[in-house]
């Protein structure tokens, strides 16, 4: 995927279909991305994951961000994360990651696929963090 065609992850949301033995992240964990220029954002959560951000740039077909958590149990969480971006035949997006924790040793590889509009029409809206301000 060429940079010139690199879809843009603005507004897209993404499940962990798969991940490595030693990540938090889980098959009921959701994404919520923006995406400015080269800029990207999201907010996730579910599974073990209470509450999460990443943040970093896009460039080309892939993704090099850094992400932060906290989970259910109280921990916190910090790693890096290199992407490799597919597209199915579908339309939808998929991102091989590669990833590392800072906070603690470890490291792993996980799947994140695009919901469907299906799938994203029974999914709550981007969750508010604290509730009405």
């Amino acid at each position: 995927m060429s940079e010139s065609h690199a879809p843009s992850l603005d507004g897209r949301v993404f499940k962990s279909v798969a991940n490595d033995e030693g990540g938090d992240v889980g098959d009921d964990t959701y994404f919520w991305f923006d995406q400015s220029d080269d800029l990207l954002h999201a907010t996730y959560r579910g599974g073990t994951v209470r509450l999460g951000h990443l943040v970093g740039r896009h460039l080309g077909d892939t993704l090099d961000f850094r992400y932060s958590h906290v989970t259910e149990d109280g921990t916190t969480a910090t790693g890096h994360s290199t992407d490799r971006i597919e597209r199915l035949e579908d339309g939808r997006l998929r991102l091989h990651e590669d990833w590392s924790w800072d906070s603690k040793p470890g490291s792993g590889t996980s799947v994140l696929e695009e919901l469907t509009d299906e799938e994203r029409a029974e999914l709550a809206p981007s969750p508010a963090l604290f509730g009405e301000r």
